[in-house]
Order: structure tokens, then sequence, then C-alpha cells
């Protein structure tokens, strides 16, 4: 496989609205795919729970219930995904689906996102690590671990509260994962730090590019997604020729806006092995030497 020297990538700051039917919200994610597209980028990073933006549609029997909003949600899946590959294709980039729930054969609910290309493959990547109100509501931990090939870069998908976890992303890079997408969802300024400073950490231990993209704004109506804080974000080590803050791109906090930038895939591949400091290669030097267990699919989506 040829590695792409660089990626123009774009993270949505994603406001959460509340569409009066399913084709205002068709009409919204349109628009939203063609200026994203616009920036030039290769790639659109729609939010973790953007999804849950369809519950509006169907009235207050629906998204005032968590668990009906699940269920109703989870049964819009296929076609949520068939729409964005359709976009894909007309735009001819690359998009991650805003994430989730998706009802598995067992019944239960995990929270996933989709990555899609212009000529229509698919690859899903489920939420790992479960938060206290994805317990409460009943969302379930997913797996496995995977990477995705594309002609434009190798990626992992560390959604939300994943990117917090530094074996998990390990295992993403330790199987060739230039980038790793992290969609979010936080409702207070102290979320975004938080997935921001993971976000910003893994790029760091890893020597890769993390993308973050969050939901934005308030929407009273829906007891999942009612308060949204956080800004979009690309970074990158802190490296010189790299960035020497390991900021490349960042938006405004909780405006309604598209981020985007260009990683340098070579320059990284290159100062993995001779840059400043070797992050990459010294994991293995810590005590107990943490190396990942974590068992990683690979997704070709060629």
């Amino acid at each position: 496989m040829t590695h792409p020297a660089t990626l123009h990538v774009a993270a949505a700051q994603y406001p959460i609205g509340q569409p009066k039917s399913l084709s205002e919200w068709e009409d919204k994610i349109a628009v939203w795919v063609k200026s994203g597209a616009a920036t030039g980028a290769q790639l659109l990073v729609f939010p973790e729970y953007a999804a849950i933006e369809q519950a509006a549609c169907f009235g207050p029997e629906v998204y005032s219930d968590l668990t009906i909003t699940l269920t109703k949600v989870a049964e819009l899946a296929a076609s949520r995904v068939a729409l964005h590959a359709d976009l894909a294709k007309r735009h001819s980039v690359h998009i991650l689906v805003g994430s989730g729930p998706v009802l598995k054969s067992d019944g239960t609910f995990v929270n996933a996102t989709q990555l899609v290309t212009p000529d229509g493959q698919i690859g899903e990547q489920e939420k790992l690590i479960m938060t206290p109100f994805e317990h409460g509501w009943g969302i379930s931990a997913g797996g496995p671990v995977r990477v995705f090939e594309t002609r434009i870069g190798t990626f992992g998908i560390a959604i939300c509260y994943d990117s917090e976890f530094p074996l998990l992303v390990r295992a993403m890079a330790e199987a060739g994962a230039d980038v790793v997408l992290v969609p979010s969802c936080t409702e207070r300024i102290s979320g975004y730090h938080r997935v921001r400073t993971g976000s910003m950490a893994r790029a760091l231990e890893n020597t890769i590019a993390t993308v973050q993209s969050p939901t934005v704004g308030d929407a009273p109506w829906s007891p999942a997604v009612d308060f949204n804080e956080g800004a979009a974000g690309i970074y990158v080590p802190s490296e010189h020729g790299v960035s020497d803050d390991g900021v490349l791109a960042i938006g405004k906090l909780n405006a309604a806006e598209w981020v985007s930038g260009t990683i340098d895939l070579a320059r990284l591949r290159h100062v993995r092995e001779t840059g400043e400091m070797r992050n990459y290669a010294d994991w293995s030097n810590q005590p107990g030497s943490p190396m990942s267990s974590v068992k990683v699919e690979r997704v070709a989506l060629l």
C-alpha cells in the first residue's frame, strides 16, 4: 500500500438542532458536507452522538425518552450511513459519520461510527469504554479495536472517552494508524478539555495526528445531548518542523464551523525515528513495559 504524504482534513463543530422532519435533517447534513468539502478536505469528521439529533424529528414522545430515543435512532442507522455514503460519492470525500446507537443481534445497543469512502466502502468502529451516563442510559461497550486502511491514510477511531486511555490508541498506532479520529460529545467545558488533553497526549506518545470533532450548542429538548461544549482541533506532537505547540488547527469555542488543516504524514513518519524525542520507540522503556496487548482488527477500505 502506498503511504500518502499529506492529509487535508476538516473537523466539524457540529451544532445540535431540533429538525422537524427527517428531510430537514438530511438537508442540514447535505449542507454541512458540501461546506466541508469546499475547504478542500479529503476527510470530513463529524462528532459523537450527532445522530441523536434525528430523534427530534419524531416529537416529544420519542426525544424526551432516552430508551425510545435509542430504539428510534438505531432503526435509522442503515439509512443514515447510506445518506453519508451518497454524499461522500457526490463530493469525492471520505466521511466519518456522526456516531449513534446501533442495535446488536443480542439486543444490546452500542455507540458506533462509520467511516465511508467515496466509492462506497464502509468501516465501523464501536465505542469501547462507556461513561457513567452511557452505563445508565443502557449502552454497552463495543469492539473490537480496528484500524482502517484507505487511499488517503490509515486511521484509528477513539470515540470521545476512549481517547483518554493510552493503551487503546497505542494499539491503533502499533497497527499502523497515522491518524486517530476523536469524535466527541461533552456537556461541560471540563469534559471538552479532558478529551482535548487526551487527544494531544495520544498524538505526543505515538508520533501521530489526532483530530477531535465535538458537538456544540444547547438542545434542551433532548435529555441525551442537551448541553454541548467544545472546539474542534487537529493535534500533532510538539516537534521541531512539525509544530511548536502541538496544535495544527483549533476552532472558536462553541462556534458552528468547520476547522481544517493539512497534516504532513510523511514528516510525522520521519520524526518518529529521527525527531528531537523518540516517544513512539521509547514506549517500551517505561518501568513495567506496558506494551499493548489489545487485539486490533485491520479493515481495508481501498
